[in-house]
């Protein structure tokens, strides 16, 4: 069926039958616009978790190296004692301050260290892999501050200064005055290198491929035909 005025004439399209341009139409075959389900590049949220708590126990366990060097490096705070009381060796030293200086600048480290083997095992991992990251981290410093403690100089100093005698020398316990900076300094340093990582090399979305539209509708690179392989 067409439509003639004497001079012009031009099909028409029929009822039943949707426009070239119909935006409810299907899309053509070979589109793309999503992933596929189950893709293994794209864990679901059940391998995420698995892989975080992964993450959690690996990284709190990582804080026992962290309290083992702490106490080798961290330097001692000198005690005396006159059989009265006592005192600090060197009471212009900053022995306490260096303690607390070394477990950050440690926790830094560790930190940097645990976000880049997180992330080069688990680049495509989402958002739970990072909070197990922080989580683990905090474990960690938490785990390190006690070890230190417990296998460092005993906190019993009265003991310590009775065994040592009177003018004798000893070891103050080691101990973290600024408690929540140190123990903070792995998680903030874990999560700020992975996300630094993430936005250099992490994987870039995959954008939809627009090539089968384009050729349907008569786009850049498609052929002179329409739907139906007919000229335009």
């Amino acid at each position: 069926m067409a439509w003639h005025d004497g001079t012009v004439t031009a099909p028409l399209t029929p009822p039943d039958q949707p426009g070239p341009h119909d935006p409810w139409q299907a899309p053509p075959s070979g589109s793309y616009l999503a992933p596929p389900v189950g893709d293994p590049a794209d864990p679901d949220t059940a391998t995420e978790l698995r892989q975080a708590a992964v993450v959690v126990v690996l990284v709190a366990l990582a804080g026992i190296a962290l309290g083992l060097l702490w106490l080798w490096l961290a330097p001692r705070v000198p005690l005396v004692s006159d059989d009265t009381a006592v005192f600090l060796g060197n009471s212009e030293g900053e022995e306490a301050i260096g303690a607390d200086g070394t477990f950050v600048l440690l926790a830094i480290g560790f930190g940097a260290l645990s976000a880049a083997a997180v992330f080069w095992r688990l680049r495509r991992g989402g958002v739970l892999v990072v909070v197990g990251l922080a989580l683990g981290a905090l474990l960690a410093s938490l785990v390190a501050w006690r070890v230190g403690i417990w296998l460092g100089p005993s906190s019993d100093v009265v003991g310590r200064a009775r065994e040592a005698g009177q003018g004798v020398t000893f070891d103050a316990p080691l101990e973290l005055h600024s408690v929540w900076v140190a123990v903070l300094a792995w998680p903030f340093a874990a999560t700020g290198v992975h996300l630094l990582l993430t936005a250099a090399f992490g994987p870039r979305d995959v954008e939809p491929g627009w090539s089968g539209y384009a050729e349907y509708y008569g786009g850049p690179g498609s052929s002179a035909s329409g739907p139906g392989g007919g000229p335009v």
